[in-house]
C-alpha cells in the first residue's frame, strides 16, 4: 500500500475493532465463519448477474450481505492468488508465483511467524476444517497445520474430476483420447467433487452442536474451473442460442502483444482444435458449459445455506463467498485466466454478517483486494488485536456498515507472461493497478527491468477494456506510474529472476 495511505487504513482498522467490541458488549459467543471459495468464477456472471446465469442461491446470499462490486485478486492464477489471500501477504512477499511452490518453503519467515488465515482462527480456539479446494491442489501446497482435522476432497487434478476419468478405460468413448473439455451426462451431483463437498459440509453444519467451539469452515468448490462439466440438468437450464457470445470478442485496440496469451489451458483438453480459431458453434457450446458449471456450483451453495439454517447457525455465522480470480470465456480473444485484464483481476465477493441487517442486500463500489479478507475476518470476529503486523491487507468492515465509503485508492494485480511453461520462457512482469476510473498496467522485462509496454484503460467510458489509451493520456500515465512504483519498486534483474527460495 502506498505509504500515504497507511495511517488512514490504521485508523479504519482501529475503529472497526472498537465498534465490534461495542456491539457484542462482553458476549462470550464469537461468530462462526463460513469461508467459501469458487474456482475461476467470472465476476460478470452469477454474483453480479448478467441476466442469463441461473444462480438463485448466489442471489439469496447477496440478499443477506453486502456485494463488493470492485474486488480484485493479487495474481490471476490459482496457487499465487490462494497463497496470497490465505496468508494475508502479497505475491511478492509470500514469493509464490507459479503453480507448484509452497509458501512454507519460499517465504523468509520462520514457521512460527507465518500464520495462515485458518491457522490464525485455530490458534484463537476455533474448530477449523477444510472441505474441497482451498489451498492449491498441485505440488506441496496443502497445509495440515492450518486445520483442526485432516483436509478432505482437496487433492487431484481438475481433469480427474470427470466421469470420463472415473470410467474404466475399456468402457470409455474410443473417440475421446483425454479428459473432455465438457461433459453433459445424466448423472447425480455426487458424480463430481462439488456435489460430494457440499453434502459433507452440509452434514457438519446440520449436526454441529450450537454450544460447541465456534467454527471456521472453509469450503472450496472446484467449479466452474475447466473442464466445464456438470450434470445434464444444469445444462438444461439454458437455451444454447440465448447464451450471449463474448464481448468484446477481439483484443483491445493498441494492446501490446505481451499482455495476451495463447489460451494454452483450454487447449489441453479433448475437443479443442490446436490449429485454428474456434467456430461460433464451438464458442457457444463452451460458454454453455461454463454457465452450466456455475449453476451446478450454485446448487451446491444452496445445500450449504439450507444446512446452515437447519443446524441453527444462520444467525451466528459470517459468510464470505469469493473466487480465487476471474476468467475469460472468449472475451478479448482469451480463454482462461493469467492476464492483468479486468475480467481476470476482478473477483466476485459477498460478505454476509447477520449482525448488520441494515446493509443487507446492498452493494459497494469501494475498491478492495482479496488480501484484505484476513484482517477483515479477524476484526469481524473480535480477534483483530491478535493480528500480525506483517499482514499487507486492511480491514474492509467499514464498507459493511457504509457501502458508500472509500477505503482504498487503488487495487493491485500482477502477472508474468508467457505464464505456462518453464520459468526460462518468462519475458516480462506486468504490474497493474485499478483505480475508480482507470486500469494502468506496466510491463517490465525480466532481463533488465526496462519498461516494455504500458496499457491504460478508461473505465469511465470503457468498462470492457476495448482500447488502450496510454498514448492519448500521458499525464494520467505519469501519475499512475508513480503510484504503481510505490507499490512495486523497481527490482534489480537478479532479484526478478530469483526463484523465490529465500
Amino acid at each position: 500500500m502506498p505509504s500515504r495511505l497507511l495511517f488512514s487504513a490504521f485508523l479504519m482498522t482501529l475503529t472497526d475493532t472498537v465498534a465490534w467490541y461495542s456491539m457484542v458488549q462482553g458476549a462470550d459467543q464469537r461468530p462462526n465463519v463460513l469461508f467459501i471459495v469458487a474456482d475461476d468464477l467470472n465476476c460478470a456472471l452469477g454474483v453480479y448477474g448478467d441476466g442469463v446465469a441461473v444462480t438463485p442461491n448466489l442471489d439469496r446470499l447477496a440478499a443477506r450481505g453486502v456485494v463488493f462490486e470492485r474486488a480484485y485478486c493479487q495474481q490471476a492464477v490459482c496457487n499465487p492468488s490462494r497463497s496470497s489471500f490465505l496468508t494475508g501477504l502479497r505475491p511478492d512477499t509470500v514469493a509464490v508465483d507459479d503453480l507448484r511452490k509452497s509458501f512454507r518453503q519460499t517465504t523468509a519467515f520462520v514457521d512460527d511467524e507465518l500464520v495462515t488465515l485458518p491457522e490464525f482462527f485455530r490458534l484463537q480456539g476455533y474448530f477449523c476444517r477444510n472441505i474441497g479446494k482451498i489451498f492449491h491442489n498441485m505440488g506441496e501446497t496443502q497445509d495440515r497445520r492450518s486445520w483442526s482435522v485432516d483436509e478432505v476432497l482437496y487433492r487431484g487434478t481438475h481433469a480427474a474430476d470427470t466421469v470420463y476419468a472415473n470410467t474404466p478405460p475399456d468402457r470409455r468413448d474410443p473417440l475421446v483420447k483425454k479428459a473432455p473439455v465438457t461433459e453433459c451426462l445424466p448423472v447425480s451431483d455426487q458424480a463430481y467433487r462439488d456435489g460430494q463437498t457440499a453434502r459433507l459440509a452440509a452434514t457438519m453444519l446440520r449436526t454441529r452442536a450450537e454450544d460447541a467451539d465456534p467454527f471456521f469452515l472453509a469450503i472450496g468448490f472446484w467449479r466452474p474451473h475447466l473442464p466445464f462439466v456438470a450434470p445434464q440438468k444444469y445444462w438444461d437450464l439454458y437455451e444454447p442460442q440465448q447464451i450471449p457470445l463474448p464481448f468484446p470478442e477481439e483484443a483491445p485496440t493498441g494492446v501490446p502483444e505481451i499482455a495476451l496469451h495463447a489460451s494454452r489451458e483450454i487447449r489441453g483438453y479433448d475437443g479443442i482444435p490446436a490449429d485454428r480459431r474456434l467456430t461460433e458453434a464451438e464458442i457457444r457450446h463452451l460458454r454453455h458449459g461454463y454457465y452450466a458449471s456455475i449453476s451446478f456450483m450454485d446448487a451446491q451453495l444452496g445445500l450449504i445455506l439450507d444446512a446452515l439454517e437447519t443446524g441453527g447457525h444462520a444467525e451466528d455465522t459470517i459468510i464470505v463467498f469469493t473466487s480465487d480470480h476471474g476468467f475469460h470465456i472468449g472475451e478479448q480473444t482469451l480463454w482462461g485466466k493469467t492476464s492483468n485484464f479486468e475480467l481476470d483481476a476482478r473477483v466476485p465477493l459477498i460478505i454476509a454478517d447477520p449482525r448488520r441487517a441494515e446493509t443487507h442486500g446492498q452493494a459497494t463500489r469501494g475498491l478492495v483486494e482479496l488480501v484484505d479478507l484476513y484482517p477483515t475476518l479477524a476484526h469481524l470476529t473480535g480477534t483483530g488485536d491478535k493480528l500480525s503486523e506483517r499482514l499487507e491487507g486492511v480491514s474492509v468492515v467499514r464498507l459493511l456498515d457504509d457501502p458508500g465509503a472509500t477505503i482504498r485508492d487503488a487495487a493491485f494485480t500482477q502477472h508474468q507472461q508467457p505464464f505456462y511453461g518453464p520459468r526460462s520462457n518468462w519475458k516480462a512482469w506486468g504490474r497493474s493497478m485499478r483505480t475508480a476510473e482507470w486500469r494502468y498496467t506496466e510491463w517490465r522485462a525480466i532481463a533488465d527491468g526496462s519498461v516494455m509496454a504500458r496499457e491504460l484503460y478508461d473505465h469511465r467510458r470503457d468498462d470492457a477494456e476495448q482500447r488502450n489509451v496510454a498514448e492519448q493520456y500521458p499525464q494520467v500515465v505519469g501519475q499512475l506510474a508513480a503510484l504503481l512504483a510505490e507499490q512495486f519498486p523497481v527490482v534489480a534483474a537478479s532479484q526478478e529472476q530469483d526463484d523465490g527460495q529465500r
